[in-house]
């Protein structure tokens, strides 16, 4: 067993090689976009047609190559309800191979500093709000993404892994839901946001009188746009090291009917909402406790009205290339 020296934090050298997986991906593309931005110089990127992360070989002939120093792990298999509830054996095995491969070769091939992003689907359906990082394995998942949750938390359990083995400072970040440009806006496969955004877009342009939701539209969610997310990924990888996750949010939350008013007024939909009460709620709230990310000295800034309007005026301007 190899155990690394005594880690402390600090600026990362904006000229090292910096591997972000799935940087096509809407946390991995804001991320790109964040780091050159501050400087970063030796950026690495791969499509997936490019490298396919769930293939064992060619992720460890990739890492032996390019050799990064610093790695985000943005790359995953990921849905809405929808998606998740219908396909759990896909978003077991593509994330887990992704995972192990990622950080297998990231450890074979000596990478300083790694960044495992989660979700928040992690914790517990039930538990306490705002849920903190210690709510961890502490209660039942909600059923209908239990399958990636799952996978998620193996992840972390890597992460913790690797660093009680090898002492290498690698960390782990749960962002709560996220959006923004480069979102996927599939009817059928995209979270509840962009799903909205299309779903009251089209309303709105061809004049339809109803536009109908899934669920109750009680559920409270937090959401926070990708921009934020990929400044606190670099605020992490600078400022903390520590074995437990650490939540990424805004700390505050809306319903999901308070939620698709607000798309309505971004696209000027005028018509009726209906809701579909038939159709499942997910879990009914899920929100983060933020005050270990606040501490360290980061907070969100971009509000969500001011985040819907930018996503939507995004969508329309990229719809004939957007992920549908």
């Amino acid at each position: 067993m190899t155990v690394a020296a005594e880690f402390s934090p600090s600026k990362l050298d904006r000229t090292a090689s910096f591997y972000i997986a799935g940087h096509k991906g809407l946390v991995g593309s804001a991320l790109w976009r964040h780091l050159q931005r501050e400087g970063f110089s030796n950026l690495i990127g791969r499509s997936s047609s490019e490298l396919d992360l769930k293939n064992r070989e060619a992720v460890f002939d990739f890492f032996a190559t390019t050799k990064p120093r610093h790695v985000v792990l943005a790359a995953a298999k990921v849905g809405g309800i929808l998606a998740n509830n219908s396909y759990p054996v896909d978003f077991l095995s593509d994330n887990l191979r992704i995972q192990l491969n990622v950080l297998d070769a990231a450890r074979e091939h000596g990478v300083d500093r790694l960044l495992f992003l989660g979700s928040s689907c992690i914790y517990p359906k039930f538990a306490e709000q705002p849920i903190r990082e210690d709510s961890l394995l502490t209660g039942h998942l909600e059923p209908t993404n239990d399958a990636y949750a799952i996978a998620k938390i193996a992840g972390i359990m890597h992460i913790q892994a690797i660093r009680r083995q090898y002492g290498l400072p690698w960390i782990s970040a749960m962002p709560t839901n996220l959006y923004g440009p480069g979102d996927n806006f599939s009817p059928t496969g995209s979270h509840v946001l962009p799903a909205l955004i299309r779903r009251y877009d089209e309303a709105a342009k061809s004049g339809k009188e109803t536009v109908s939701n899934w669920g109750t539209g009680s559920p409270r969610r937090e959401f926070l746009h990708v921009d934020d997310m990929a400044a606190a990924c670099l605020h992490l990888l600078e400022n903390y090291d520590g074995p437990a996750q650490v939540n990424v949010g805004t700390g505050t939350d809306v319903t999901i009917r308070e939620l698709a008013g607000m798309v309505a007024e971004a696209v000027g939909y005028k018509g009726e909402i209906e809701w579909d009460v038939s159709k499942p709620d997910g879990t009914p709230r899920k929100l983060l406790d933020v005050s270990k990310l606040t501490s360290s000295g980061w907070s969100a800034s971009i509000p969500l009205e001011e985040g819907i309007r930018q996503t939507v005026s995004w969508y329309r301007d990229n719809i004939s290339a957007v992920r549908a």
